[in-house]
Order: C-alpha cells, then structure tokens, then sequence
C-alpha cells in the first residue's frame, strides 16, 4: 500500500491538532498509522474532519491499529467494545477526568466518533497534563513527584449528587457504582513513549495518600487548577463526520452541558494501557484488586 501525504496543523500553543490526509479506518499503511501516533504523542488529543464513511466496524478496526480495544470496567457489557456517549440514556461526562484512573493499567487512549450532534453546544474541552507539570512552581512540582492518590469510581463523574438526575441518569450511575474498584496512582507518572512527566489527578482521585481528608482536597484541588489553566487547554465544536482521539496518560477532558438536553451521542473505543510508574520507579498498584460488590 502506498503512504498518504497527512498534515498535521496545531490548533492551540500546547495541546490538540487538526490532522488532514487520512481516510480512518483499518487498510491505512503502517507509515501513515506512525504518523498518526507520532501525532497523538506530541500534540495529545487530535482531530479528523468528514470522516463520514467511518461506522462501529470501521473505527474498531482502525483502533486496533493503535492497539487493543477494550470495554469499559462498569459501564459497558461483557465483550462491548464501542461505548456509546449518550446523554438520553444519563451518560455525560461533566467533570474533568482521565478515563477509568480507577484501575492499575487504565487506557492509552481512546478514539471518539460523533453519531448525532445537538444543533448547538456540546463541545469537549481537553487538558495536557504535562504541560501542567511543566509549568508548575519547583518546590510544588516536587511535592507532587512525591506524592500518591487513591482513584475510585466511587466518585462518579458523571455527577456530584443524585438530586436533581433523571431516571437514566440514576440508573447509569448505580451500574458505573456498582463494583467498586479503587487503586492508588503516583500523582506523577512518566509518559511511556515521550519520557515527559505527567499529572495523574481527575474527578476519580478520592484522596493522597498519608493526608487527611482537608489537606488531600486542598492540595488535590491546588494541582487541578495548574491542569485546567486555560493555556492548557482546547475547546472543540463538533461537527457530523468529526472523530477525536486523545492520549488518555496525558490529558484530561470534560463535555460542557450547554445544549439543554438535545441528543448527543458519539461512539468511543477504548485502547488498552499499561501500569503507570512514578518518579520514584515506583508502579501503580490495585487496592481492591479485582473489584468489589457494594455491600
């Protein structure tokens, strides 16, 4: 097969790119499959316009040339591996997270595909999380080096309190609640691929290790605010044929809600991760290993 010409255009100083060139799906050529992930690694969540010809089957093969697809832990069936992001059955993820931080190998990445967009709103805002730490204070960025959080999806993203939530949305968050699983992530990990050194925080992380519950909210909070700085971040609008993907070991994302409940449903494969290790060689580990019920 012969390579495509793929141009990669930088939509804002530190994160997202616009990438041109490439038809998505699962006959591209290995150099254009490299060019692609060299992208993602350099510019953390990349965009692809009027890929209308891509369906499930399609962008399941296109993810397997990035790596393994997977389904989600609590949210989706056994063997499902397109998720649907669908705000009429309660799934909308408002909060700023690293997908499923609650397990020890949470994914490298994730590609997602836009089905049926609201006329207006709707769009998803990403954080780089290296640049994050890059720009934090030394004696700060020091701190975090030594520091460990236990994550949790007891602390469902999708929403701080059950008041106020549609049926579905009770429905969704007492499945994703259902089996809990909790894990204990170094606060700083080292990006696999670039060497660059990334924040591990999240609407998932529930506390640090070795601080009371006062301390561990304020300096959680205090490290969140340098990941959401708008210089770190990107604010994407949505289009028909749209598709997305972000390396989820550097970034974090959230759906701002301002489309008053028009349908929004876009469909995510997930790629499989490794283990984190912190600065001090030190690796992720599983506090309740393989999940447990709710009593």
């Amino acid at each position: 097969m012969t390579a495509v010409t793929v141009s990669v255009s930088p939509v804002a100083a530190r994160i997202g790119a616009v990438v041109e060139g490439v038809r998505l799906g699962g006959e591209l050529d290995p150099i254009t499959v490299d060019t692609v992930r060299d992208a993602l690694h350099r510019h953390r969540v990349i965009f692809f316009r009027d890929q209308h010809h891509l369906d499930d089957a399609g962008q399941l093969a296109f993810a397997r040339l990035l790596g393994d697809p997977i389904g989600h832990p609590t949210a989706s069936a056994e063997g499902e591996l397109i998720v649907p992001i669908d705000n009429d059955h309660g799934v909308v993820a408002d909060r700023w997270h690293t997908d499923v931080t609650f397990v020890p190998a949470y994914p490298l990445a994730s590609i997602l595909r836009a089905v049926r967009l609201p006329d207006v709103g709707g769009d998803t805002l990403w954080a780089d999380t290296a640049s994050a730490y890059a720009q934090l204070p030394a004696p700060l960025a020091a701190l975090a080096d030594s520091l460990r959080a236990v994550h949790s999806n007891r602390y469902d993203y999708v929403a701080s309190d059950t008041d106020g939530l549609s049926q579905a949305r009770k429905d969704y968050r007492e499945l994703f609640e259902s089996t809990v699983y909790e894990t204990e992530h170094p606060v700083v990990r080292i990006h696999p691929v670039t060497g660059e050194r990334t924040l591990v925080l999240g609407a998932f992380a529930q506390r640090l290790v070795g601080f009371d519950a006062e301390d561990s909210a304020a300096l959680l909070a205090l490290l969140h605010k340098h990941v959401t700085r708008p210089e770190n971040t990107v604010r994407w609008r949505w289009r028909a044929g749209d598709v997305a993907i972000w390396d989820n070991r550097a970034t974090q994302h959230r759906v701002i809600t301002d489309f008053d409940g028009a349908r929004r449903l876009l469909h995510r494969v997930t790629i499989d991760g490794d283990v984190p290790v912190g600065v001090d060689g030190r690796r992720s580990l599983a506090v309740r290993p393989a999940g447990e019920p709710v009593a």
